[in-house]
């Protein structure tokens, strides 16, 4: 830290192989050096940093008041003990973390690396590597600096590399060497390398280089392409040598780790505040009492100077005044004790271990538990309000796998997850017809096989330009065992499913392609590549094949293809689309196939073309831009390919119930607009039922300032009501109306040319009445916002950010597209600013280093790209997913302990020290202490601060499935409800009242007591005695009161501490102490002699229950009257447990399942009609140069690393047509009906009879009943989510057997006699709210559940409910709990009846019925019935919010999807 800085740069010369010319500039090693501390420096600056608390300091400020005799009254250890165990502790926990740091740079700094040294490679260790030695790194070697490449074992000088650890990107790329260098592989030659390189200074982007190498006497000019950062990995590269340009903290690594800023939590800001205040009313405390203290020592005290003179140095009654103010100062202090500090890190080291010990975190596929990286930011994660996630790797896995396609208008891949035996499909096995066949492929459509079997020529064709129209390159080590390269995982994919389906690339020559078709081998001639672009977003190849015919392969965003396509393809290309738009909606990324053939004279026209754009000097690739276009016309369609990008399990699960918790989620990632777009729609962050979805996309300032303004103005539009034109006004910037609807094919929707002075008119008028930007926080409806890298640009500029913000914020979600990781930072660190609200950073990349530092909170996840993120996060664990149980409930919990013992301990020590205040008045404010000077220093060391700490660690509200089942939950800790000013206030008015009883009660009593004996009880001790002792049950009986979960550790805390007191109080007045000690321990006997008195106890009695029942009054009244959303949860939960008690009893109870809605439930939403844009891609310009050049072919094969493609099973949301099944063991009445047509929506609005939807399967269906229906039998469901809505009279409605669905069924009015049918793995929540006419099924079987999850809430006034012959179901794996809302119904003996809503109920096998591997039994999502207090509306708008608090707070326009709860081994 005492290391002399360097001037800055200007610009860098490195000279090679001459260390002693590259010294003379200072450069710096390539030591790494994250430590603070060393051995000697240790204990200086750790003092110096700690003594900058103002805590620590006013500690020893009095610490050093206390050491002056003339104004202590209490001995220095009461202050000097606590101080020095808080700086011991603090020390030796800054001691313990410097010294992983310094474990992690010595690992670091002592890897080997290679270094040329006088014309020898030496092993040197990393940190003695310096700028301008050559070093030769080998392969799969992490590069140890910024390297300028000189050569390498591969032609031309190229080597590949990985940079996951930079950029977060897993796919390959290629650096190459300067020509003049490429040769000097030799290490001989190198050591005669003697050339000079200027460069820029060092600086932070990756993505530049800008240097010229002086060599001789030529110069050349050096780019990014030449260079090896540190951080990279060789790969596929035997060796290469690199010159060092940049070392150690130079480094571009480095220079992107940005600062580590010290975190603080909003609550330690807040204490810092308040403990100013206090310091305020300590100095004001003290003055009255200096005040005091002068009046009385000139009315009253000077009539006693004749024997009782003052000491040596006080000499008047001001002087006495001014030594008196500061002996109150030190008495006090205890307001704010020191222990406070030890206390909250104590509660925050034990909240962290939680974390490290949750199970459920923990991911057994990758071994990897969670981990607080931090101990002082655990409460926060109980205010978050804002998420920034990356997407790569975050949100989805970075494992791309063939799904579907589409051939010639024919779909494939379309498969039913439930055959037709009910059995799941199995993959297809390629390798018993294919021995080339890649393992990982999981393929289900066994038709597509068949037809490339028969010699379909479309299929065939498919396959073939899947196999020859890319840039993979290919090693076989051995024969058959193929290894694939690819510049995009995307690539990776499709060849590899081309190589499954029988055309497998083989090898690759800078003019040919080998493929093995059918068993067959063919060789192409490759005559040219027309590599893809971020412009282009397509690449093409033209090959000639045995037969001399000429072919273009292309492939691209369908949005490009279309255009380029021969006329005669419009009716393929209309189907075509409309299986685009299908696979968009599942969130697939998506490409187009074409072709074209060629004559022999077109392409030597072409070409020659071609070879002259290639050679321009100038705006080369404009030029060839444009011969690309000439060429890629008229095009005959194939197919399209559709590529997962597999979400990680359980993101939009955990993104819904987020939402849910008024968190609002922003995805910022590197990734293109469309494959953003789509990949929100599959974690469920964009919507179909969103009202509303902007695009920016300006250039200009003005062009963005004018789109967001437009935004705000449609929102608010919206909100009021008002008829919004879908395309008005967005020439640029695209409003995607109801998902991203209807638009055509080609673009994105454009505002119609007609009547545009009409409506340039009515914006004019939007713009006069435009509302000011606090209106925007009440709008309605559901909003998202999607904007582009180069207009977020814009919109962080100063006079734009606030529009930016007040527009996003309005949003329920915001995607950023093409951000650069500065910009993350930037986007963070804004919100911040703006919205002073709590951020959360989560990411898996070294791109996402900043993002995570920048936020209050930065979660790291280990991926798929390196540690980099991991290692600057304060929170880390494998799976997005696990997010949710780190905010809902570890995070919850923490803040909400955390609040309760600050609330606590601030009410315990006001009560504590105000006594002495009171006591001033009575003294003749001489400083005397009320309590001797040894419970001054054990009140907060032993009586009272364990049982403080058990309830900060481990109280509870609820327990963990509730907080995860009632995300609204949460919001307190966003509003910081449970600790703020208010709140303490409230706490300081409690313990001041306290200290009034505690003083004035003991007083008043024992001013006029007697003993037994007739001896006065009014003496100083005895009055010690009782109002120490009432303080100490005081403070335990309110922690008793205040602790909302007991553990055993809280029973033994509180009473222990109790019997501690007591036991050190003997014990101090005992006769053994004093025979040691008798100038310490005066009082012998006394503590005996006065808790032997009655008079003693009844006056703690009356203390306590002054102090007391105005406390539990308020309580009470404030239950009943105004309850929070977590008594009404603990409340139905003991209603819950009681039922489930007196079922168990009485054999009977309805039985209400616990799973809640599970990943089932939430499955992929289709999109219907939905713009597909995802084209899958490589995010940069492909090897196509390279190949076609033939700089990038070995004299060997490429030893090329495996890309294995492997398949997971998607959710699949199409609506197909199955032929009607009708259900003959359903409980009958219900005939069967016509078949009528599936349909996402069916709303039947009147009175239908015997309606029967049709089966669906693999669906979302949505059906809403309007009306009376009669004699409505569903159909099975199967793997479904439905959602009905039965508004009216629903009578003998049966609903058939449903399997692995998720159903809600909300009947609204007066549901009869209906009779469930057997459900199977299924998880239904009924929801009956009305007056249920009396409900008497007879002879009704109630069917078995199997493995199912039920919900029955029933809202409202049942009447008599009198079930007979009713048979209990058996249970089969299942848990249900019961309740009904109002009045219960009267049911008898064993029997279970069907619910009203058509769903049959039965609980935990309490009933009769038999059950099997029940287990413990998982929890129910609903609110039970008997919340007294409130009406059933009440607590479900308390409990999911209503439609106006969702749309206003959290920005949903409805309650959303009902909460997803993880099973749960506890019983309640």
């Amino acid at each position: 830290m005492f290391r002399k800085r360097p001037p800055p740069e200007e610009e860098r010369k490195v000279r090679a192989n001459d260390r002693e010319y590259n010294e003379k500039f200072q450069y710096a090693s390539n030591c790494i050096v994250t430590s603070k501390y060393n051995i000697i420096t240790f204990l200086p600056v750790n003092l110096f940093e700690q003594f900058q608390e103002v805590a620590n300091t006013y500690f020893l400020f009095l610490l050093i008041l206390q050491l002056i005799p003339q104004i202590s009254s209490l001995s220095w250890f009461t202050t000097i003990v606590p101080l020095v165990l808080v700086l011991s502790i603090t020390a030796v926990k800054d001691a313990t973390d410097d010294y992983f740091r310094h474990k992690s740079d010595n690992q670091v700094n002592n890897r080997q690396s290679q270094v040329l040294i006088n014309g020898i490679v030496q092993k040197e260790k990393w940190m003695n590597v310096r700028v301008g030695d050559i070093i030769k790194l080998e392969n799969n070697q992490f590069v140890a600096a910024d390297l300028l490449l000189l050569s390498s074992s591969e032609p031309h000088g190229l080597c590949y590399i990985e940079t996951a650890e930079l950029d977060g990107e897993t796919n390959m790329k290629v650096r190459q060497s300067l020509s003049v260098t490429s040769e000097l592989g030799d290490p001989n030659n190198l050591a005669q390398f003697d050339g000079e390189v200027v460069c820029e200074p060092p600086n932070n982007k990756l993505d530049r280089f800008c240097g010229t190498l002086y060599w001789r006497e030529s110069k050349y000019s050096l780019s990014n392409q030449n260079m090896l950062l540190r951080g990279c990995v060789l790969r596929n590269t035997e060796f290469c040598y690199g010159l060092v340009i940049f070392a150690g903290p130079d480094t571009k690594l480095m220079q992107n780790s940005g600062r580590t800023k010290f975190k603080r939590t909003s609550i330690d800001r807040l204490m810092n505040t308040l403990v100013l205040w206090i310091f305020g009313f300590l100095v004001c405390m003290g003055v009255i009492l200096a005040v005091g203290n002068a009046v009385w020592e000139l009315e009253v005290g000077s009539l006693f100077q004749s024997f009782l003179p003052w000491d040596a140095p006080v000499n008047n009654f001001l002087f006495s005044a001014f030594l008196s103010f500061w002996s109150y100062v030190i008495i006090l202090n205890t307001v704010v004790p020191i222990s406070l500090y030890v206390s909250v890190e104590v509660i925050r080291l034990g909240h962290s271990y939680f974390i490290n010990w949750d199970r459920r975190m923990f991911c057994s596929r990758s071994n990897t538990p969670a981990e607080a990286r931090t101990t002082t930011l655990n409460e926060e994660l109980g205010q978050v309000e804002y998420i920034f996630s990356d997407k790569t790797g975050t949100l989805t896995q970075n494992i791309m796998t063939f799904n579907k396609c589409s051939i010639s208008g024919h779909a494939y891949g379309d498969v039913d997850p439930v055959g037709a035996q009910g059995k799941r499909p199995q993959p297809l096995d390629f390798s018993v017809w294919n021995p080339l066949a890649d393992g990982g492929l999981c393929f289900y459509d066994a038709s597509l096989l068949e037809a490339v079997k028969t010699g379909e020529p479309a299929a065939q064709e498919f396959f073939r330009l899947l196999s020859l129209c890319h840039t993979v390159m290919s090693d076989e080590k051995r024969e058959g065992a193929l290894v694939y390269k690819a510049q995009s995982p995307d690539e990776g994919a499709l060849v590899t499913a081309a190589r499954n389906f029988g055309y497998v690339f083989r090898s690759r020559t800078p003019g040919t392609i080998t493929v093995q078709e059918m068993g067959r081998p063919v060789t192409y001639t490759l005559l040219a590549i027309l590599d893809f672009n971020n412009i282009r977003k397509r690449m093409s190849v033209i090959v000639r094949n045995p037969e001399g015919r000429i072919r273009l392969y292309c492939k691209g965003a369908d949005t490009v293809l279309f255009e380029r396509l021969h006329p005669c393809n419009h009716d393929l290309m209309n189907i075509t689309s409309d299986h685009l738009n299908e696979y968009a909606g599942d969130g697939l990324r998506t490409l187009a196939l074409a072709y074209r053939d060629l004559s022999e004279e077109e392409w030597e026209e072409w070409s020659e073309r071609y070879r002259g754009a290639g050679k321009a000097a100038d705006c080369r690739e404009d030029r060839l831009a444009a011969t690309y276009e000439e060429i890629e016309q008229d095009m005959m369609l194939l197919g399209a390919t559709a590529i997962e990008d597999k979400l990680q399990e359980g993101v939009p699960e955990t993104i819904a119930i987020l939402s849910l918790a008024n968190i609002k989620i922003w995805v910022l990632t590197g990734d293109k607009q469309e494959t953003a777009v789509n990949i929100g729609y599959s974690c469920k962050m964009l919507t179909d039922d969103m009202t509303e979805i902007f695009i920016i996309n300006g250039h200009t300032v003005q062009s963005v300032r004018e789109e967001l303004r437009r935004a705000r103005e449609r929102m608010v539009a919206h909100s009021r009501g008002e008829k919004v034109d879908e395309a008005e006004g967005w020439p640029q910037a695209c409003s995607l109306g109801n998902g991203i609807g209807g638009g055509d094919p080609v673009g994105w929707p454009h505002p119609p040319d007609k009547d545009k002075q009409e409506a340039q008119g009515k914006q004019a008028k939007q713009r006069k009445g435009a509302p000011p930007p606090s209106l925007l926080e009440s709008i309605s409806g559901e909003f998202a916002l999607v904007i582009s890298g180069h207009s977020l640009a814009h919109a962080l500029e100063g006079d734009m950010e606030h529009e930016f913000v007040e527009t996003a914020c309005a949003c329920r979600a915001v995607i950023c597209c093409r951000v650069t990781p500065l910009q993350k930072a930037q986007v963070v660190e804004l919100i911040k600013r703006h919205k002073k609200a709590v951020t959360l950073a989560i990411g898996d990349g070294a791109n996402d280093v900043s993002m995570i530092k920048t936020a209050h909170i930065g979660v790291g996840i280990s991926g798929q790209e390196g540690i980099q993120a991991v290692l600057s996060s304060d929170y880390s664990f494998s799976q997005f997913r696990f997010l949710q149980r780190l905010l809902l409930v570890h995070g919850r919990w923490s803040y909400l302990r955390m609040c309760r013992f600050l609330c606590y301990f601030f009410y315990k020590n006001f009560a504590f020290t105000m006594v002495h205040f009171w006591f001033g008045f009575f003294c003749g404010f001489s400083a005397q202490t009320v309590y001797d000077q040894y419970f001054i220093t054990l009140y907060n060391i032993v009586y009272t601060s364990l049982p403080v700490l058990a309830m900060g660690i481990f109280d509870q509200d609820v327990p963990e499935q509730r907080s995860l089942e009632y995300p609204k939950l949460y919001e307190p800790g966003q509003l910081n409800l449970l600790f703020n000013k208010r709140e303490f206030f409230i706490c300081i008015a409690q313990g001041i009242y306290t200290s009034v009883v505690l003083f004035f009660v003991p007083y008043g009593v024992l001013a006029h007591a007697t003993q037994s004996t007739g001896v006065p009880l009014a003496d100083y001790q005895t009055f010690a005695v009782t109002t120490a002792t009432a303080l100490v049950i005081v403070v335990s009986v309110q922690i008793a009161l205040d602790t909302g979960y007991w553990t055993a550790i809280n029973h033994f805390f509180v009473w222990g501490s109790l019997g501690s007191y007591f036991t050190i109080l003997f014990t101090m007045h005992s006769s053994l102490l004093f025979s040691f000690f008798p100038k310490q321990f005066h009082f012998l006997g006394s503590a005996q002699n006065t808790l032997e008195q009655p008079v003693v106890w009844l006056t703690i009695a009356l203390a306590t229950v002054i102090c007391i029942a105005p406390v539990l009054a308020f309580r009470f009244l404030k239950l009943d009257l105004k309850p929070q959303l977590s008594d009404t949860v603990r409340y139905t939960q003991l209603v819950r447990q009681k039922k489930r008690k007196l079922g168990g009893r009485d054999g009977r109870g309805v039985g209400v399942s616990s799973a809640g809605l599970g990943v089932g439930a939430l499955g992929r939403l289709g999109r219907s009609g939905s713009r597909r844009s995802g084209y899958a891609f490589a995010h940069q310009e492909g090897f196509g140069e390279l190949i076609t050049s033939g700089k990038n072919m070995r004299l060997s094969s490429l030893a090329l690393a495996t890309f294995a493609s492997r398949h997971s099973s998607s959710w699949i949301d199409t609506l197909r047509k199955k032929k009607h099944a009708s259900n003959a063991n359903s409980a009958a009445n219900a005939s069967p009906a016509s078949n009528n047509g599936p349909s996402n929506s069916s709303s039947h609005q009147g009175t239908p009879t015997q309606a029967a939807a049709p089966p669906l399967s693999n669906s979302t269906s949505l059906n809403s009943h309007q009306g009376t229906p009669t004699q409505a039998a569903a159909p099975p469901l199967s793997n479904s989510t439905s959602l009905n809505s039965h508004q009216g009279t629903p009578t003998q409605a049966a609903a058939p057997p449903l399997s692995n669905s998720a159903s809600l069924n909300s009947h609204q009015g007066t549901p009869m006699q209906t009779a469930a049918p057997p459900l199977s793995n299924s998880s239904s929540l009924n929801n009956h709210q009305g007056t249920p006419t009396p409900h008497t099924p007879t002879l009704a079987q109630a069917p078995p559940l199997s493995n199912s999850s039920s919900l029955n809430s029933h809202e409202g006034t049942p009447m008599p409910h009198t079930p007979t012959l009713a048979q209990a179901p058996p249970l089969s794996n299942s848990s249900s709990l019961s309740g009904s809302q109002d009045s219960p119904a009267e049911e008898a003996g064993l029997a279970a009846t069907a619910a009203p809503g058509g769903v049959a109920t039965g609980d935990d096998g309490l009933h009769g019925g038999p059950t099997s591997h029940t287990g413990n039994g998982t929890l129910a999502t609903s609110l039970e019935a008997g919340a007294e207090g409130s009406s059933p509306r009440a607590v479900q708008e308390a409990l999911f919010g209503s439609k106006e608090a969702g749309a206003r707070r959290g920005g949903a326009s409805s309650p959303g999807p009902s909460p997803i709860i993880e099973e749960s081994s506890l019983t309640e």
